[in-house]
């Protein structure tokens, strides 16, 4: 198991265009997918960009079944996305929030929109197609930001929505 250092928004290299990958199914390709995926279940993440773990490079993984993060999130699918491109279907956007791994302890509203067609490739180089709406949309969205050096508070449209999630999200005594 391979668990990389998750860099911290302020960290200059999360706000850089990441390079796009020229080839597929190599040694170092599966090599960083692995160790993206045990940072991502090691932090409870929903996603990850190279970027976040210091690789300049267009590749981003997502999915979940359950998460605590997002108890009420319907299942994503598991996922590699290399080199995507998104295109919204149509001008619907809707807030909700979001938090990040680089971002960490910090809830904010971001308006995302509500449907989407991503394409991209896998680890092995064949093509992923697929028109997403909801949650789904709002992972890809996410994660995908990162690859042109954007977080999410960079989205946020009204900063009084936007804290530390103990603060906004305060749970509960046990009964």
């Amino acid at each position: 198991m391979a668990i990389s250092e998750i860099l911290r928004m302020g960290d200059v290299r999360l706000l850089s265009r990441a390079d796009e990958v020229d080839a597929f199914d190599t040694p170092y390709l599966h090599e960083l997918l692995a160790t993206m995926h045990d940072t991502m279940r090691a932090h409870e993440g929903v996603g990850l960009a190279a970027p976040q773990i210091g690789v300049p490079l267009r590749v981003v993984i997502f999915g979940c079944e359950h998460n605590p993060r997002y108890p009420d999130a319907p299942a994503v699918p598991q996922t590699v996305l290399i080199n995507p491109v998104l295109m919204p279907l149509g001008d619907e956007q809707s807030e909700d929030w979001e938090g990040c791994l680089s971002v960490p302890g910090l809830r904010g509203k971001v308006p995302r929109f509500d449907y989407l067609r991503y394409q991209g490739y896998d680890q092995y180089g064949a093509l992923i197609d697929r028109t997403v709406s909801g949650f789904h949309a709002r992972v890809v969205q996410h994660e995908c930001d990162h690859l042109d050096g954007i977080l999410y508070p960079m989205r946020i449209e009204d900063l009084s929505q936007f804290g530390f999630s103990d603060v906004l999200f305060p749970r509960k005594p046990e009964q």
